[in-house]
């Protein structure tokens, strides 16, 4: 049997996205998503509070290109992809990231200052999803 490695977030943008250019004019954008599982109350009384998390979002090329036009801090998104770790040695030490490789992405919900985003035609979702290339350089995120 074969395996998967697919990962389905729903969550808040916290941050706008970082986007860079490769050689090439390959666009490379990073943001973290949050997500949030709500508190709640136990039978005892004890309060259990909301737990965060932060995940770390890569998307590639055209899928990059339009995060950096319409994709903005506080809106949802539906986030779908797969894990990957990467390593690195920095100053002696392996360093070690988790990421989520965006494979499709689209805005659930928009604050009302990023509405139009300027446009009257801002999409709702992104285009067909790129080919994914491999990393060049283990640093390059």
């Amino acid at each position: 049997m074969s395996s998967v490695n697919k990962v389905i977030l729903i969550g808040n943008v916290g941050s706008d996205p970082e986007v860079r250019y490769l050689d090439r004019g390959v666009a490379i954008a990073n943001f973290n998503l949050a997500t949030t599982e709500r508190g709640y109350t136990m039978q005892n009384g004890t309060q259990v509070p909301d737990k965060t998390d932060w995940h770390a979002i890569v998307l590639w090329r055209n899928l990059a290109e339009w995060a950096e036009r319409f994709v903005r801090k506080g809106m949802k998104l539906y986030v779908e992809g797969k894990l990957q770790t990467r390593s690195w040695e920095k100053e002696g030490q392996i360093r070690r990231k988790t990421e989520v490789i965006a494979e499709n992405v689209q805005i659930l919900y928009r604050p009302e200052e990023y509405r139009n985003l300027g446009r009257e035609d801002a999409p709702t979702q992104q285009p067909e999803a790129p080919v994914l290339p491999e990393p060049e350089d283990e640093n390059i995120f």
